[in-house]
């Protein structure tokens, strides 16, 4: 015991101390912000590999430098894609423009005025383009080029008042080659077109001006300096030395992902998960302190340690705290009861099969007993979290890591920091004269009322699985019938939500938006001043129609929301959806197998598609959108609602290792009564933190509520009505009874309905 307690207190200590030190560091849908998804595009020259994306993260961090953003993230994410964070700009637009330019910089020497039918390359490097005004020019091949460039400053001319203009200063071998082109350009004669040097970025002619008729013919202009002028406001000046300063990107890059996040939508949804997370731990904490005494007041003292070290881990591992991640923070609280439930349930049953038991020894057997199927229940919902790190993006990665913390911290505090508390507590002289203000002294109402009527529900399994499969088609037939309502994520497109001052109906603004030219726009009300518009990808001409048109019908409407996806990457998105989707079964099923029997992993895996399924027909019917928030909800469902499963699988081995004469129906039947109550326990904690975030949260975080509260629901149903009889019905009908004597020996009859004095001496008896 004091081994464990020095322990605990370390981990506390240092969880206190990197609370108190560390920031956690926020998303930017939780301060607001601009998240910019790049992918690199190959060449004819160059290919978009590693080394190339990595050359252009190193020019874009100085663009995003010279920004002057503050605390910006620039990462390469996997070979060909970058990920940028820019916390506090709300014009994604204006950013995107300038990380998304090649910037390459060319000058060349004029060789003359063009056709305007002539356009494109000619021979030799030679080319085509317009100037400022129109007219074409022949250039020849580039003399100078972005690596020359040493550096580029925007300046106001104050004594001539012509405006603002670009310096540009050349390295040292570019001072000879500017010298000698203008120097070449200063021999033709003034107005002549061969006397005009071109400085060309990204194919276009940003300036073309004369050479200057002071200088000498092939003299040129020495000190390797220049002037690119323009009627350029200070914006546009700034902008263009910041990209001719910052050299050229190697390769092309082209937005795949855009995410703008309000500020003020980032404070709310901070309130409503702060808030979700005290009153949803409060009820929680309230729940079982009712039911366990004690015991329950010891485990909320552990569920605030885990708050606590979870918060502590997110800090020491420098992850981003997002909106979903805060949603599967408030979860885990949750799911940290679990294992408190199950200890002090198997405490229980320990007290009650022992004769005069001190409350010390009962909780000692009940962690004892309870061991595996805490293991194997979390290690299920880590099987999840990990698919959705892997295999997610964005917030959705960011949830899954949220997650994954949160279940090792609840084990930490369950099975070290719980224990030491109650182990303390059950040692008292006071607490061992009054046994019952332990909670575990006595096996609960539930238990006591199953015991007493001893419902037989295995009597027949394949009325519950003709029921399971009639829900299943009901369901189904919801997504055939009304189809999924898939997401930007997967479908691209662009997502924009406003806040107007005045509530808009969102069929008069479908309506606007169609005479706007935008027929197809999805528009869907949120809260009492919230409207959403789901498009295809837009203009900057079409956004602002958008802006304009629900701003005309609100009286005003302020952008708190403004996602953009690629085509290509909502394919990608949704493939691996479907990916995830299959391995987190496909892993489910390898797992049950191996900690207990194939027929044990079927059974599970095949609740679980008959949950999947249901779930996503529920949302069909509904008519709620399948995005990527969905797909966390669907996975965690995945991970969550199988433990119920594991914990009854864990009993029926259980029982299997002592009783082989049972028949399996009635086998299973007992496992179900015996951990029932855990699972009504659990369940009303996980209840009471989802309802509070689904009553508290907003959009997507209510669907998100809304899709954990049915799978749980579901979780719970199929966990005995689907996986419990399919178990029975893959063993076999007849399958439990099993003989020990010599070949040839009948087997014994099947064992009659246990009463509750027989159950308890079937546990005395056991080993």
């Amino acid at each position: 015991m004091r081994t464990r307690a020095f322990l605990a207190l370390a981990v506390i200590a240092v969880a206190l101390y990197v609370a108190v030190t560390v920031p956690v560091r926020l998303g930017l849908d939780l301060r607001g912000g601009t998240q910019i998804v790049l992918e690199t595009r190959s060449t004819p020259t160059t290919t978009a590999d590693r080394a190339a994306t990595d050359r252009t993260v190193e020019v874009l961090r100085g663009r995003i430098d010279a920004l002057g953003v503050a605390e910006p993230t620039i990462v390469r994410s996997g070979s060909n894609r970058i990920v940028v964070e820019l916390p506090g700009v709300q014009d994604p637009q204006q950013a995107a423009d300038v990380l998304g330019r090649t910037a390459q910089l060319t000058v060349h020497a004029v060789l003359g005025t063009a056709d305007r039918a002539e356009s494109g390359d000619g021979g030799a490097g030679e080319r085509v383009l317009p100037d400022e005004s129109g007219q074409p020019l022949r250039l020849k091949a580039a003399e100078l080029t972005g690596q020359d460039v040493k550096g580029a400053d925007a300046r106001f001319d104050q004594q001539s008042g012509a405006g603002w203009h670009v310096t540009v200063d050349f390295k040292d071998g570019g001072r000879d080659r500017w010298a000698r082109v203008t120097g070449e350009a200063a021999c033709h004669p003034a107005g002549d077109p061969k006397r005009r040097v071109a400085i060309v970025l990204d194919d276009k002619i940003i300036s073309s001006p004369q050479v200057d008729p002071s200088v000498a013919c092939k003299a040129g202009i020495a000190g390797g300096s220049t002037q690119i002028t323009g009627s350029f406001d200070d914006a546009e000046a700034r902008e263009l030395a910041l990209l001719v300063k910052g050299g050229a990107l190697p390769v092309p890059v082209e937005t795949v992902e855009q995410r703008t996040i309000g500020a003020t939508l980032g404070e709310r949804a901070i309130s409503a998960g702060a808030w979700a997370a005290v009153i949803g731990t409060a009820l929680t904490a309230l729940f079982i302190i009712v039911v366990y005494r004690l015991m329950g007041a010891l485990a909320t003292v552990a569920l605030l340690c885990y708050g606590l070290i979870s918060y502590a881990a997110l800090a020491a591992l420098g992850a981003t705290l997002t909106l979903p991640g805060l949603a599967g923070f408030v979860l885990a609280i949750g799911m940290a009861v679990d294992a408190n439930v199950l200890v002090f349930e198997r405490a229980r049953e320990e007290h009650a099969a022992r004769s005069r038991p001190s409350p010390r020894s009962a909780l000692t057997a009940g962690f004892r007993g309870a061991f595996s199927a805490i293991a194997d229940s979390n290690i299920t919902t880590l099987i999840a979290a990990a698919l959705l790190f892997f295999l997610a993006s964005g917030p959705v990665r960011g949830f899954g890591v949220t997650l994954g913390i949160g279940v090792l911290a609840s084990m930490i505090s369950a099975l070290v920091i719980t224990r030491v508390l109650a182990d303390f507590a059950a040692s008292r002289p006071s607490v061992f004269r009054r046994p019952g203000i332990t909670g575990i002294a006595t096996t609960g109402p539930v238990r006591d009322r199953l015991l007493r009527r001893d419902p037989f529900l295995m009597r027949h399994p394949r009325r519950w699985l003709a029921a399971s499969l009639a829900v299943l088609a009901l369901a189904a037939s919801g997504i055939v019938i009304r189809g999924l309502d898939f997401g930007i994520e997967f479908t691209g497109g662009r997502l924009i939500e406003y806040s107007t001052t005045a509530p808009v109906d969102a069929e008069r603004a479908r309506t606007a938006l169609a005479d706007a030219g935008l027929p197809r726009a999805v528009v869907q009300t949120s809260g009492d001043t919230g409207l959403t518009v789901r498009t295809e990808e837009l203009t900057d001409a079409q956004a602002a129609a958008v802006e304009k048109t629900v701003g005309g019908l609100g009286g005003g409407a302020e952008k708190v929301r403004d996602e953009l996806i690629g085509p290509s990457l909502g394919e990608e998105l949704r493939r691996d959806a479907l990916i995830a989707l299959g391995l987190a079964l496909g892993a489910q099923l390898l797992y049950l197998a191996a900690r207990f029997r194939l027929r044990f992993g079927t059974a599970a895996v095949g609740a679980l598609a008959h949950d999947v399924v249901i779930l996503v027909g529920v949302f069909a019917w509904l008519g709620k959108p399948v995005d990527g928030v969905f797909l966390a909800a669907l996975l965690t469902v995945i991970g969550y609602s199988v433990n119920d499963s594991v914990v009854l699988f864990d009993r029926i081995r259980e029982l299997l290792g002592r009783d082989r004469k049972t028949p399996m129906p009635r086998l299973t039947n007992r496992a179900i009564l015996q951990t029932l109550p855990r699972t009504v326990n659990t369940g009303m904690g996980a209840v009471l933190i989802l309802a509070t975030l689904a009553v508290l949260a907003e959009d997507s975080l209510t669907d998100f509520a809304l899709a954990l509260l049915i799978g749980l629901a579901v979780g719970t149903y199929s966990s005995v009505f689907t996986a419990a009889p399919l178990v029975v019905e893959l063993s076999g009908r007849d399958a439990g009874p099993r003989s020990r004597g010599r070949a040839g020996r009948k087997a014994a009859p099947p064992a009659t309905p246990a009463a509750p004095h027989q159950e308890r001496q079937e546990r005395q008896q056991a080993p």
